[in-house]
């Protein structure tokens, strides 16, 4: 019996609630609940000032909010938290999205952005690999690409 149908007092069944199945007994699952897709992804870093200067400044991202130890930045479907953390300097494993990884390669490169993978075509598309200002290893992919094996 779900511990939702009891009366904690007297143990006495309830009557169903009208407002659904509360246990999910009577639930035929279908795509309800299921991911959709990665809303947001955390970054650790140092500093949210010299944080905001990369993300926003040569990534183009928008400011959603700023605090003291966080910020958001999003830029069309990627969504970032900016976090402080005494643990930096990690592989991420954050691949945003981009429509030509080569032009992005350029573009960062002009602005001094070390790169750890210049492009390079993977099975999932051509993608590179640089570093944010905390030396956090930050994945680009092309978007338009498909499985090539």
């Amino acid at each position: 019996m779900c511990q939702a149908d009891t009366d904690k007092s007297d143990n006495a069944v309830i009557p169903s609630m009208p407002l659904g199945d509360p246990c999910g007994g009577n639930f035929v699952y279908t795509d309800e609940g299921l991911p959709e897709s990665v809303f947001m992804a955390t970054v650790p870093c140092r500093n949210i000032d010299l944080a905001l200067s990369f993300y926003n400044g040569l990534l183009g991202m928008n400011v959603l909010y700023k605090k003291d130890k966080e910020a958001a930045v999003k830029r069309n479907g990627a969504t970032l938290l900016l976090k402080i953390s005494d643990t930096v300097g990690i592989d991420t494993g954050i691949y945003l999205g981009v429509e030509n990884p080569y032009d992005l390669h350029r573009r960062l490169v002009d602005e001094g952005v070390v790169f750890v993978k210049d492009p390079i075509r993977a099975p999932l598309g051509v993608y590179t690999s640089f570093l944010d200002t905390d030396g956090n290893i930050i994945h680009a992919i092309e978007m338009k690409a498909s499985l090539k094996i």
